[in-house]
């Protein structure tokens, strides 16, 4: 045999005595590992998580009330202002003439008062005139002393000067109209001219400056006009957030809150729910937008006590700022609870696998159970299981959908993994 062919013979059986010892020893078991956890006893709270942006609770808008140049603007941005301060001024020129010109239709009107009143006076006097010449005309055509032109011109007098005074008094009504008509136009026009300087309805912060000096401004006594700048309290915070809604359902008015924000990592605020929309943010007056989330506005007073030791840096949030919060809508003390993920479904029926047996060998059963509220990694077990109770946790397929009950299960060394998780691992056969 040539050496070349004992070189293939001794190695081809090297190949096949290999291939057996790795068939007999080297192979690993298909069986694939699983977790467990405890029942336990426990505390839970049902959170709604959101996210949204930090506002002042209250914020003022100031806007121009009427249009002209801006030739005064006092405050910058950051500024604090009290209340009465003024905060910007509007060209008064156009304002001060309306002013005067209304000015002098009062008096206009005042004087024509006068002069109706006195035309009232001649009126009555001449009235007088006429009453008493028809009255003696009367008696002297009774005793045909005049003739009939005379008593009918007589007649025609009074009836005149009669007609007079009651056009007379006509003429005071109407100038009295006159004057309270251009008492209005005064008022207007003064009106106006206060608007010209805007002052700061209440004390704050100037968070926005939207306009400068020299620029103009659009606005009218009854629409809003442009903004010049905001006013904003920065002493009572909160925070807007979108909820969604299948869970705004469980926020109710006073629900304590978690914040969470993104300038203070690790740093948790108190906060209680303050306002709750009626309806959802998709809304418009043509309708719902069907191609949009619906959600529904859910404001967060943030509570002062929460942040005082990081007050001397001045007011720590400042408008816009993004948080994130965490509504504690329910609480369950002292309840049996198990992770989330040990709970599934098995023919759309509600429950976990629980291992029976001690020592090495075991098996799991299907238990159904009754569900209350869960949090973040636990869930509220009503019914169906006793605290102590070993439940499969993991993998998720085998919880899912492999596992069965009346698998057998050997159970395994733990890994450090689940020496810090506490729970008990174990392999599974599936029969």
């Amino acid at each position: 045999m040539s050496r070349r062919k004992k070189i293939l013979l001794i190695s081809g059986g090297l190949i096949f005595f290999l291939y057996l010892l790795s068939s007999l020893f080297g192979g690993e078991s298909s069986t694939p590992q699983v977790r467990t956890e405890k029942v336990q006893v426990k505390d839970i709270t049902e959170k709604v998580s959101a996210s949204g942006k930090i506002q002042p609770e209250m914020e003022v808008n100031i806007s121009a009330e009427v249009s002209g140049q801006l030739i005064q603007l006092p405050v910058k941005e950051g500024d604090y202002v009290e209340e009465g301060d003024l905060l910007a001024e509007i060209n008064p020129d156009v304002y001060l003439a309306a002013k005067n010109r209304a000015q002098a239709a009062v008096n206009t009107s005042k004087s024509n008062l006068a002069s109706s009143r006195a035309a009232k006076a001649t009126s009555k006097a001449n009235l007088f005139v006429a009453e008493q010449a028809w009255t003696r005309t009367q008696a002297l055509y009774e005793q045909g002393v005049v003739s009939r032109a005379d008593y009918d011109q007589s007649e025609a007098a009074f009836k005149t000067a009669t007609a007079n005074l009651t056009s007379a008094t006509e003429g005071v009504k109407s100038a009295n109209f006159a004057i309270l008509s251009a008492e209005a136009s005064l008022q207007e026009a003064e009106d106006n001219l206060s608007r010209t300087k805007l002052v700061a309805p209440q004390a704050g912060i100037v968070t926005a400056l939207v306009k400068e000096t020299g620029e103009s401004v659009q606005g009218n006594g009854f629409t809003a006009g442009e903004i010049i700048m905001k006013i904003s309290n920065l002493d009572v915070m909160e925070v807007d957030v979108e909820v969604n809604e299948s869970d705004i359902i469980s926020v109710a008015m006073d629900n304590k809150a978690e914040i969470e924000v993104d300038a203070y990592l690790g740093h948790t605020f108190i906060g209680h729910v303050t306002e709750i929309g009626n309806t959802a943010l998709n809304a418009s007056t043509m309708g719902f937008n069907l191609d949009q989330v619906t959600n529904f506005s859910v404001k967060i007073r943030i509570d002062s006590s929460s942040y005082q030791d990081i007050l001397d840096s001045g007011a720590p949030f400042r408008p816009g700022m993004s948080a994130t919060v965490d509504i504690l809508t329910k609480t369950a003390n002292s309840v049996l609870s198990v992770p989330i993920q040990c709970v599934t479904t098995r023919n759309d029926t509600l429950g976990v696998f629980t291992v029976k047996g001690d020592g090495a060998l075991g098996e799991v059963v299907w238990a159904p159970v009754e569900i209350g509220i869960q949090d973040n990694n636990s869930i509220e077990i009503v019914d169906g299981l006793d605290e102590g109770e070993t439940v499969v946790s993991g993998p998720y397929d085998m919880v899912a959908r492999k596992l069965n009950s009346g698998d057998n299960v050997i159970s395994s060394d733990l890994d450090d993994s689940s020496e810090d998780s506490g729970g008990t691992g174990f392999s599974v056969t599936i029969n």
